[in-house]
């Protein structure tokens, strides 16, 4: 399954192990989920994850971008015209992800994304009890 992820989902996963967030960062970790990016997303994956603020190791921010980087479905963007209208047009990359490869967006913050944009948006907690696919289960147990 693919999804773009928002970047509060990342910095919530990593102030929160074992979080919803997290969840979904470990869907990612072990192949259940693949996430939509493009330049300007990993681009703000970078520098969100690296302010001070959170204090992350660099060498976990490097690892995480690292594995987002190949573990990802790429696309390339149209520039943004203004349509759909965003409460933040810094969000277009992400609406503009999901539209080219027709997954929902995971985030914390739905009102950033309204119906208007034409893509499905899905909290963590909402994604993971709709959508990730349970892990196999051995015959015989």
């Amino acid at each position: 399954m693919r999804a773009v992820i928002d970047t509060n989902i990342l910095v919530s996963a990593l102030l929160r192990p074992g979080s919803t967030p997290d969840a979904v960062l470990q869907a990612i970790v072990s192949g259940r989920l693949a996430p939509v990016v493009c330049d300007a997303i990993m681009a703000e994956y970078a520098e969100v994850l690296s302010r001070q603020r959170f204090a992350f190791p660099a060498r976990a921010v490097d690892e995480l971008l690292m594995l987002l980087g190949q573990q990802s479905a790429w696309v390339t963007l149209p520039p943004y015209d203004g349509q759909p209208a965003l409460p933040d047009p810094d969000d277009w990359p992400f609406v503009a992800c999901a539209l080219a490869a027709g997954c929902p967006v995971l985030t914390g913050n739905t009102r950033h994304f309204p119906a208007a944009a034409g893509i499905e948006v899905l909290t963590a907690r909402e994604w993971l009890t709709s959508r990730l696919p349970a892990p196999a289960t051995p015959r015989g147990l």
